[in-house]
């Protein structure tokens, strides 16, 4: 069995040919051809939270497993790990052990770089990062590699870890700078990330009517990082309609006051078989799935 570490990971994983690769289990899923259970979360102490994630087509099998701990940021230990095993379908032959937490990264970054490629107005940016964490890092490498963004914007809980994103950012060879919060330059971005473990909204309602938005640090029914009057002035896309009904929080809270129905969200794999959507602001809200994951064992093990 193959052990790839997280540098590894992370270098047969480039944001591009894996949004490539995501593109094709979405597909795949409408034809039945890849399987996924909705994934398992158990609680575990201070906030954090097990989850279970197994997939399937026919030539490989795989199960991530990841902790996400939202406390560790402040004991400098990361919010998330946990590890992928890739089985041989047929036989159960174990193949490769990948590090879960690139893969988390990875994966997510270049699903929302696939939405934006689809939904984005403007995908040449500029761009506000709303939290400074490894999904923050993660958008904003994904951004500037897949879609050229050139100018970036950073706010987060501290104005210091702002400044190392927006520090990495240029070191990427784009325009970036910190930002006290996202009203102060919300009126001039048409591309925003929020990545936070936040309980209250991030954003305020006002973005502009063209914008993209990448909602994907609330996992859980008790995180919102979007307000519902966001939510309800936009075109809604979820990366699958089951596990934002269970899990997107933005959205459960803006149905409860009667600001969104399910019945007008649209899933991406919609979007990627020539489905149009309305006008106003696009909020692609993804709370991740086993078969994401499965992209990027593929990727990831295409030239091992």
């Amino acid at each position: 069995m193959r052990i790839l570490g997280a540098e590894e990971t992370r270098e047969r994983l480039p944001y591009a040919r894996l949004a490539d690769s995501i593109r094709e289990v979405a597909l795949a899923r409408g034809r039945g051809a890849v399987r996924a259970p909705e994934r398992l979360a158990v609680p575990l102490p201070e906030g954090g939270t097990l989850l279970v994630m197994p997939a399937a087509d026919a030539e490989l099998a795989m199960t991530k497993l990841v902790t996400v701990h939202p406390e560790n940021a402040g004991r400098g230990l990361p919010a998330i790990r946990g590890e992928v095993v890739v089985m041989e379908a047929a036989t159960g032959r174990r193949l490769a052990l990948l590090d879960g937490s690139a893969v988390t990264a990875r994966r997510t970054a270049a699903l929302s770089l696939l939405a934006a490629r689809e939904l984005a107005r403007h995908p040449e940016g500029p761009l506000l990062v709303v939290g400074a964490g490894t999904q923050g890092r993660s958008h904003l490498e994904a951004f500037r590699e897949g879609l050229g963004v050139g100018e970036a914007f950073v706010a987060s809980r501290t104005r210091e870890s702002a400044e190392r994103l927006a520090e990495h950012a240029r070191g990427l060879g784009m325009r970036a700078r910190a930002v006290d919060g996202p009203e102060e330059v919300l009126g001039d971005v048409p591309l925003v990330v929020t990545a936070t473990t936040s309980a209250e909204p991030v954003l305020p309602e006002g973005v502009t009517q063209e914008a993209f938005i990448a909602a994907v640090g609330a996992f859980r029914p008790e995180m919102a990082e979007l307000p519902p009057g966001l939510v309800a002035r936009a075109v809604v896309v979820v990366d699958t309609l089951e596990g934002a009904r269970a899990e997107a929080g933005d959205l459960i809270r803006a149905a409860d006051v009667g600001a969104f129905d399910w019945e007008d969200a649209v899933e991406l794999e919609e979007v990627l078989q020539g489905r149009g959507f309305g006008a106003g602001p696009v909020v692609f809200k993804s709370v991740g799935h086993a078969l994401w994951d499965l992209a990027a064992v593929r990727a990831a093990l295409a030239e091992a």
